[in-house]
């Protein structure tokens, strides 16, 4: 076996050699993307230097959501690259995701050599001689996009990329890089700071004020231990879970989530609500009508966490901790999240209140299928039931969106060491199959994806990287053969169901087993098919696939649906409940 030398560092590297060691400095593992002409001299240096693992995926959106799937599970800067042309554009809905929900991206994307700019480059986005300008497109989904015109301007934008990422708000950042200057020699100053290394703690607002945090202080102690706390994804991106259970004990406070943020706050806990909003549970809204005070905590509180709870919310005062101001009338308390957290709790009594009696999260009662002809299906309760029973406690969850999504958001408790992730920032399909292989490759523990056919047919070719990296990733699929949530709503909000999102059957497991004749892949026929499979899984350590038929018509726990099958609902009931629109 023969090994290549360690050869000297050059004093004159090329600038994409010194960007890979600049990532490595700063913390960064993995770097996710698509390879092409424009990108191609990135992904040589990084496989060249050795410390940054260059991960290829099958499409940009889903490089971008292994990046975004990296930083939920660590905390820390998610990195994809792309070449130009259509590359670079399939990257915009997956930043505009990690926009929405605020997750620290770096996108380093390819351009055409600067001299061929407005001469007719292939894929030319340079603004120039009709072209359109790529600074323009990714402007609005990153908080910070700049083009790299010359060698010597990355020492100066690649920390200020890094930094816009990773400050409140968090989100991508864009670095465009022409080839000729990723490819240009530069000149490496000896001793030269690196960027800071991302994580939770990165991301520092200002200090909270010390009057609005005796204000707030005061409206918890003056609430007679009827609290009712709703908790979101910022308490998981602050790494503020303990700071939260913490000032609930001193409550004595009920405690709920938003449907994305069923991991801030263990689900087995009396002290636990359900989930707030439209794949909640109606405890939540019986406690916040019980309440003399909600606080919000890392949450705006949108739509999806707050429908059917408008009304309730309008009667009780709000107070919210979070760097962002809430979407409902309140008391806001700005700054960093820990902080706000632990200056609040300190200034209550230290002795813990006990929390008044509640229902808790119980599953909300929905009406059976809509009539059809059917094979034999296993309902969504079943098919979570069996998650639960195989999920290890220190795994990671993606939910995918569509009815089987809304089922795991009410149905599956958290793991209890693990994220729980749903991407509600532009609520996408497809997104959890990118995101669970960059999880699973990030912290090395097992990763669920739970998503439906639809989500699978968008973006599942991704267990094709699963395979080739040897990803632990079990990919749960809850075959229904239908875009069952959109055909629902033609049921129920269109005079019936027109028949393009019902599909003919597709085998699914039998396909992808075909495909990959190495992958565990299998199609459970019941729950407890759908356990055992999943339990061999977790014994293994790479990825396995299942797939499980449920029925179409199988209405789901998601609040929209309920008033048309409740009987006895009135119209203004329905009439605002259907106005909560999710595609």
């Amino acid at each position: 076996m023969t090994t290549t030398p360690d050869l000297p560092r050059p004093k004159t590297p090329r600038l994409v050699d010194h960007l890979a060691r600049e990532l490595a400095r700063a913390g960064v593992s993995h770097l996710f993307g698509v390879g092409g002409a424009n990108i191609e001299d990135l992904y040589d240096a990084v496989h060249r230097g050795g410390a940054v693992r260059g991960v290829v995926a099958k499409h940009e959106f889903s490089a971008v959501t292994m990046a975004d799937g990296h930083a939920r599970t660590t905390g820390r800067l998610g990195v994809v690259a792309a070449t130009s042309g259509g590359g670079a554009m399939n990257l915009v809905p997956g930043l505009a995701e990690a926009y929405a929900s605020r997750v620290p991206l770096l996108a380093l994307v390819g351009q055409p050599p600067t001299g061929q700019e407005g001469r007719g480059a292939f894929q030319d986005t340079s603004g120039k001689a009709g072209s359109f300008d790529a600074r323009e497109v990714f402007a609005p989904v990153s908080r910070f996009c700049a083009r790299v015109d010359d060698p010597d301007s990355l020492a100066r934008l690649l920390p200020r990329a890094i930094a816009a990422a990773q400050d409140e708000p968090r989100g991508p950042a864009v670095l465009l890089l022409p080839k000729d200057v990723q490819q240009a020699r530069i000149q490496v100053p000896a001793g030269d700071p690196a960027p800071a290394p991302g994580g939770p703690a990165a991301a520092s607002g200002p200090r909270p004020d010390p009057a609005a945090v005796g204000a707030v202080s005061d409206a918890l102690r003056g609430a007679a231990g009827r609290v009712l706390v709703i908790a979101g994804e910022e308490v998981a991106a602050a790494d503020a879970r303990d700071e939260l259970a913490g000032l609930a004990r001193r409550l004595g406070a009920w405690v709920a989530v938003t449907p994305d943020a069923k991991d801030v706050f263990d689900n087995r806990d009396p002290r636990f609500a359900g989930v707030a909003g439209v794949m909640g549970h109606a405890n939540v809204e019986d406690c916040l009508r019980r309440a003399e005070l909600c606080l919000l905590v890392g949450t705006r509180l949108p739509l999806l966490a707050r429908g059917g709870l408008d009304r309730a919310l309008a009667a009780t005062d709000v107070v919210c901790l979070g760097p962002e101001p809430p979407f409902v009338a309140g008391t806001a308390l700005g700054g960093n999240l820990r902080d706000a957290l632990r200056a609040v709790t300190a200034r209550l009594p230290s002795h813990p209140r006990p929390c008044p009696p509640h229902a808790g999260p119980l599953p909300t009662p929905v009406p059976g299928p809509l009539p059809r002809a059917r094979e034999r299906t296993v309902s969504y309760a079943q098919a979570v039931a069996a998650v639960e029973a195989a999920l290890p406690e220190d795994a990671h969850v993606f939910v995918d969106a569509g009815n089987a999504g809304a089922a795991a958001i009410h149905l599956l408790p958290a793991p209890r060491h693990g994220r729980f992730v749903v991407a509600l920032g532009m609520g996408g399909m497809g997104y959890t199959f990118g995101a669970g292989v960059g999880a699973a490759l990030a912290t090395g523990r097992r990763t669920y994806v739970l998503a439906g056919d639809g989500s699978f047919f968008m973006h599942g070719a991704e267990v094709h990287t699963a395979v080739e990296y040897d990803a632990p990733v079990t990919f749960v699929i809850l075959n229904n053969n239908a875009h069952a949530m959109c055909a629902l709503r033609e049921e129920f909000l269109q005079g019936g169901v027109r028949g393009d999102d019902l599909f003919a059957r597709t085998d699914l497991a039998a396909g992808v087993a075909a495909a990959f004749p190495s992958l565990a892949a299998t199609g459970a026929a019941d729950a407890a098919d759908l356990r055992t499979a999943l339990l061999r899984g977790n014994a293994g350590g790479g990825p396995a696939f299942v797939a499980v038929a449920c029925d179409p018509r199988e209405i789901p726990p998601f609040l929209p649906f309920q008033s048309f099958t409740e009987a006895g609902t009135s119209k203004e009931s329905a009439d605002e409940r259907g106005a909560v629109h999710v595609g």
